[in-house]
């Protein structure tokens, strides 16, 4: 054997490790990549089926829960591709796919969940925001069309705006019923500042209207509180007269 065939031999055996190495490699990274994808696509089918269950009753359109079904039927579909042979997830595209089919006409289910405190406020404001992440993220996978994504988009800002609206009225008729007007004053001005620093503030002209007259009535019922009625002699006012009366004497005494 030549030294020039041995040189060979040595170059192609270190070719061979190299290539074996960068093989082993790429099924490493492939499995990584695997793990990573699963993780994240359950990960987002959780968020999915919280946002199914648990959005409140008086924000979940028909077609906000047809589009909820969509993007849990296309990570059920894509988990399917990572593990071909679950039974639990073809069962749940089965049961996507029917719900899909259904179009508007599908069901909602959820429970009104009237926003009374801010802590309830918050936890809605997490699922607008969760909601939109989910938008976004179906968007950037190619799912959701742009035009879609975006009109989705501003649904979410729309319901956060109804969101704040309900919260500061029932905050306010909350305090309107436990005789604190001036607290419901400050709830429903609140409320009317938010509308009126809306980018479109014409869409909620008509929340905005019923707002203000509830501010109004607020601020009627402090300023009765805090003016005496007429002819109504309290203490103090009884005081300050006998006050006036001993200064009129005195000025009267000074000047004779």
């Amino acid at each position: 054997m030549t030294p020039l065939m041995i040189t060979l031999l040595v170059v192609a055996g270190i070719a061979i490790l190299i290539a074996i190495g960068y093989m082993n490699h790429v099924v490493e990274a492939n499995k990584l990549e695997k793990a990573r994808t699963k993780v994240e696509l359950n990960d987002r089918l959780r968020r999915c089926g919280e946002l199914t269950e648990t959005f409140p009753g008086q924000f979940m359109t028909p077609a906000l829960k047809l589009l909820l079904t969509r993007l849990e039927l296309n990570v059920c579909q894509r988990l399917l591709n990572l593990e071909k042979t679950s039974a639990t997830t073809k069962a749940r595209i089965t049961e996507l796919s029917a719900m899909v089919a259904q179009g508007e006409s599908i069901p909602v289910n959820n429970p009104p969940a009237p926003i009374m405190t801010e802590a309830k406020a918050k936890d809605v404001r997490f699922l607008l925001e969760a909601l939109h992440g989910q938008i976004t993220r179906a968007a950037h996978d190619g799912f959701l069309p742009p035009n879609e994504a975006k009109h989705w988009v501003r649904e979410v800002r729309h319901i956060l705006v109804l969101l704040h609206i309900e919260f500061f009225n029932n905050l306010g008729q909350q305090s309107l019923q436990q005789n604190q007007p001036g607290q419901a004053r400050l709830a429903f001005e609140r409320g009317v500042q938010y509308l009126r620093k809306q980018p479109d503030p014409q869409i909620y002209a008509e929340q905005l209207q019923y707002l203000e007259k509830l501010l109004a009535r607020a601020n009627a019922q402090v300023m009765d509180k805090i003016a005496p009625a007429e002819g109504d002699e309290n203490q103090l006012t009884a005081g300050l007269k006998d006050v006036e009366a001993d200064a009129d004497w005195k000025k009267k005494v000074i000047y004779d």
